[in-house]
């Protein structure tokens, strides 16, 4: 199998979908991050000293989103439709899910658009939870979903 992101040079190029189909595509990714229970207070009843935690997570899971092709070197800029964050505490847990779901009519997908949502969404909840708990973990970080293209719809089987 030739990789896609190498030229016959061997160097990094971004990959030519001009022939391809515009076509609708979506992606859900989703990730958790887990924490003591004095953080998970603090960003479930607002009271950090940093603002609303669940909040301006997920105005950086958006905006994260929308700047996945300014960070990832092969992404292609999209012009996004949609963007959708969900954010679900777990008390037993002590964990936040924070899920992506990006939609965009185009020619390639947008499950790196759900993924660095995810991700960023996520930071920024350690950032705002950091001088409560430097423990916290982030993980579980993967496409749930994805449907559109030429590669078909996916569904991860353990969601």
């Amino acid at each position: 199998m030739q990789l896609t992101h190498l030229n016959k040079q061997n160097n990094p190029t971004m990959v030519d979908v001009s022939d391809k189909h515009i076509t609708t595509r979506e992606a859900y990714a989703s990730g958790v991050i887990s924490m003591s229970e004095q953080a998970f207070e603090s960003a479930i009843n607002h009271t950090g000293k940093k603002g609303p935690i669940t909040q301006t997570a997920i105005i950086a899971a958006i905006m994260g989103s929308k700047k996945t092709s300014e960070i990832i070197p092969m992404c292609h800029p999209l012009m996004i439709n949609k963007i959708n964050v969900d954010i679900t505490p777990n008390p037993a847990e002590h964990s936040i899910t924070l899920g992506v779901l990006v939609k965009c009519e185009g020619k390639t997908g947008v499950e790196m658009e759900a993924l660095t949502g995810v991700s960023i969404g996520l930071l920024t909840i350690y950032d705002m939870l950091k001088a409560i708990d430097k423990s916290m973990v982030i993980s579980d970080i993967a496409l749930q979903s994805k449907s559109g293209g030429k590669s078909g719809d996916f569904v991860r089987e353990d969601s």
